[in-house]
């Protein structure tokens, strides 16, 4: 395998979730251009984290931004489409959740069990997207505080049907749409409240009203982590994997440990899970050469942005460069970061662990999908 057979694999992940978008944002030469019918586009790293910086001038609120598209099916206070004050309050509230020595053990205790086993099972094949999506499960139902049984493949399939209903060409959801997405939401939400109410704090939505949060900010802010988080890792885990083993690191990899972190970062600065941020124009202002105004639209295309440093090369680590700009930057930066770092690396470790010279039997990239992934890949030790 070689960093060619990594790169083309990569290229079928993105072109089957987004044909045509896909294709059009590869397209584009220049830093940053006006593209009609869709809005700015910014392919430069550089001028991407000054965009994400200036929150005077873009905005996550506003036409063709993020609350355009979730708003109506969260609610009004779920970070991803809040600025200001009461954005930096609700983070504020939320940190403690969030914070590595929390979520560390968290997914050590929720998780642990589940990945121990991944070694022996290895050797008959199993399917690394349906043990990843057995792990999400896990994770969901601490999140929201109920059994694990609930999340079954049919409600991750909700879940997915409601992001894949995402399009750059479309900046807001149709009202049935927003109807279907609210009863599937409703459907989770309905179990995150009574753990509120009853205020366990061995459940995250427990913990919320033990940290202040009002029962819409913490319900709003479940919905948010379980819509866009749950489907990102889902995406990512197997991506690393397959990226690994394509590029021929998986053995390196697992004799040197000193460079899973490397490895890590490299692999979402090549895969970038969520390929584009959305910021709307509140303030005159120009994106490099480019002039905005209010009522813009700007695209930032992270993956181009990541891409641009080269190949895959954890040694190298090129990705250092950007700092973790695939999480965004300033006070947008994810919030939850820490949880999903966690994850990662307790199942990457138990693959290293497991399956050193691991290698892809079978795979199949997943279509119509607004988040990147594969569909099924059969690993075998």
């Amino acid at each position: 395998m070689t960093i060619a057979t990594a790169q083309r694999w990569e290229e079928r992940v993105m072109r089957a979730a987004h044909p045509v978008a896909y294709p059009l944002l590869r397209a584009a030469k220049r830093p940053a251009q006006r593209v009609p019918g869709l809005g700015v586009l910014v392919t430069d790293a550089t001028l991407l984290r000054a965009t994400l910086m200036n929150t005077a001038s873009f905005t996550k609120t506003g036409p063709g931004s993020p609350a355009d598209l979730w708003t109506p099916v969260l609610g009004p206070s779920v970070l991803l489409n809040m600025e200001g004050p009461d954005h930096f309050a609700l983070r504020r509230k939320l940190g403690p959740i969030f914070a590595p020595a929390y979520v560390d053990g968290m997914v050590a205790e929720s998780l642990g069990p589940a990945v121990a086993t991944l070694g022996s099972r290895m050797r008959a094949g199993v399917d690394l997207v349906d043990e990843v999506r057995r792990y999400a499960s896990i994770a969901i139902s601490r999140l929201v505080g109920l059994d694990e049984s609930v999340v079954d493949d049919e409600l991750f399939r909700r879940v997915s049907s409601i992001t894949s209903m995402v399009r750059l060409s479309k900046p807001r959801l149709s009202p049935s749409q927003i109807t279907y997405a609210r009863h599937t939401m409703a459907d989770l939400g309905a179990h995150a409240q009574a753990a509120y109410r009853a205020g366990d704090d061995t459940t995250v939505p427990g913990r919320m009203r033990a940290l202040g949060l009002t029962e819409q900010e913490a319900m709003g802010a479940v919905g948010a982590f379980v819509l866009t988080g749950t489907e990102t890792l889902v995406s990512y885990i197997p991506r690393l994997v397959c990226l690994l083993i394509d590029s021929g690191w998986l053995p390196t990899i697992a004799a040197s440990r000193e460079l899973v972190e490397s490895a890590i970062a490299e692999g979402l600065r090549v895969t970038t899970p969520s390929p584009v941020m959305l910021r709307s124009v509140v303030a005159d202002d120009a994106i490099g050469r480019v002039r905005v105004r209010p009522g813009d639209r700007v695209i930032l295309a992270t993956f181009a942005a990541n891409r641009a440093l080269g190949p895959f090369d954890p040694k190298v680590n090129t990705s250092a460069a950007l700092k973790q700009l695939w999480f965004g930057a300033g006070v947008h930066f994810c919030l939850g970061a820490p949880l999903a770092m966690a994850q990662i690396r307790l199942v990457l470790d138990a693959l290293l662990d497991a399956a050193p010279n691991a290698r892809v039997v079978s795979r199949r990239a997943a279509r119509g999908v607004l988040i990147p992934s594969y569909l099924r890949v059969e690993l075998r030790a």
